[in-house]
């Protein structure tokens, strides 16, 4: 009998790219990648740690799968990722459906963990932190991700305590990864298909290897011929240094949107976060950046709400959204995360920070609205990624990240094209392909 195995992601792009990991890993001991859950005899969460109730919902979703698995042979199951390596014994004590739990640094183990629960049927949990010995054994398998858009982690943990942050507890110290190995597996990459790499930490501008730096990593990528963008995600104020801010003045292929977290507006809010940067300092990255090219554009993170915020905390916040016009944002509600030094602060009350966040997102998105309606009737290069399940229409992202939706053929998968755009929402643009528009809008 075949064996198959089904990951649910939740989260982040790194946990994205690990699962991709984990599926070229558990090849060697015979497993074979299914899209149809009911299929697996190995069932995979790869959990997320950073909101509100992860740990609930992993126990919902197993709860799913075991309705699922009713009346048929219970399959392997395993919580990879944060909420495993922060609770670990707790969730096979809790629920006993469960067989494994292995944290992020321990997947280069995930074969012999499996090997060994098959022989002997005994729960097991793998939590060290282990990252060195992970990267090394990856980069041995290679990495067959054949995606146009493709990941690719350099840089794993964190240094900076955040207050609100349980990264630094699921994830680890800052590690980066050796530079040489970071190239070997670009190339593989590049080989299988992908036309642009966006490079992955938790810090990924704190990436420091001997003598490399990010700005190092993203001027050798310049070098892949058939690789056509490269980004980065997600960075850290304190490590936008003037050797990567100078990148943008050198590099063609670095796409000319930055996402920097700035998580607040109020140089209070950002002290009692811990977060080792001010507005000014934030502010002058800003401005040698738009110095460099005026069309670079800067996406965000916010949390709303953060204990002691008060109104004019807020309107900092509101005021810096207004002069940087961010694009592509995200924004939360403070959510306290076990473990951490915000975890038992007072909480603002949970009305004042729905209205707040209310706000917040309404001005974000009126941004991107009038950003998009801007594009309209223009011609922008687009690298399309992939043909979208209703007809004939194509899917691609132009340089700012922006989606695109197209009518075209195939061929042009992998391929940057240029697309007039004839119509926009909040979050996507309509357009027709160069050759087409002429004839089509007549």
């Amino acid at each position: 009998m075949l064996k198959k195995i089904f990951i649910k992601t939740f989260g982040c792009q790194m946990n994205e790219y690990d699962s991709n990991r984990i599926f070229d890993t558990v090849k060697k001991i015979g497993f074979e990648k299914t899209d149809k859950y009911e299929d697996a005899n190995c069932y995979i969460l790869n959990t997320c740690h950073i909101r509100d109730k992860a740990k609930e919902k992993v126990y919902h979703e197993i709860g799913r799968v075991k309705k699922i698995f009713k009346f048929k042979k219970k399959p392997l199951v395993i919580v990879a990722g944060c909420v495993a390596q922060a609770e670990n014994q707790e969730m096979l004590k809790r629920e006993p459906y469960i067989d494994i739990v292995i944290g992020p640094q321990s997947y280069h183990k995930i074969n012999d963990t499996i090997q060994k629960y098959i022989e002997n049927k005994k729960k097991r949990e793998e939590t060290d932190f282990d990252t060195i010995s992970k990267f090394n054994y990856l980069s041995k398998i290679r990495n067959k991700d054949s995606k146009v858009s493709s990941f690719l982690t350099i840089q794993e943990g964190c240094d900076k305590f955040c207050h609100f942050c349980v990264v630094p507890y699921t994830r680890g110290p800052e590690y980066s990864r050796p530079f040489d190995q970071i190239m070997n597996e670009a190339k593989e990459i590049v080989e299988a298909g992908a036309k642009e790499i966006i490079l992955l930490g938790q810090n990924v501008n704190a990436y420091s290897y001997k003598e490399f730096k990010l700005s190092n990593l993203l001027l050798e990528l310049e070098n892949f011929k058939e690789l056509k963008r490269i980004r980065y995600t997600t960075s850290h104020p304190k490590d936008m240094t003037d050797d990567l801010i100078e990148v943008y003045n050198k590099s063609i292929k670095l796409m000319p949107l930055v996402h920097l977290p700035v998580q607040s507006g109020s140089n209070k809010i950002l002290r009692l976060m811990n977060r080792k940067h001010t507005i000014e300092e934030y502010l002058m990255i800003y401005e040698k950046l738009k110095k460099i090219n005026s069309n670079i554009e800067f996406s965000s993170d916010f949390i709303i709400g953060y204990p002691e915020e008060n109104d004019d905390d807020f309107e900092y916040t509101m005021a810096l959204i207004e002069k940087i016009k961010f694009t592509n944002s995200y924004s939360f509600i403070f959510s306290p995360r076990p473990g951490t030094v915000a975890a038992d602060l007072t909480l603002v009350d949970k009305k004042k920070s729905k209205e707040r966040l209310q706000i917040i997102q309404k001005k974000l998105f009126e941004n991107q609205i009038n950003k998009n309606k801007s594009l309209e009737g223009k011609i922008l290069n687009v690298l399309v990624e992939n043909k979208m399940k209703d007809g004939n229409k194509l899917f691609g992202r132009t340089e700012y990240m922006t989606s695109v939706i197209f009518e075209g053929n195939t061929d042009c998968i992998g391929k940057v094209v240029q697309i007039k755009i004839t119509s926009s929402s909040q979050n996507s643009l309509f357009g027709l392909l160069k050759e087409d528009y002429k004839q089509k809008v007549a």
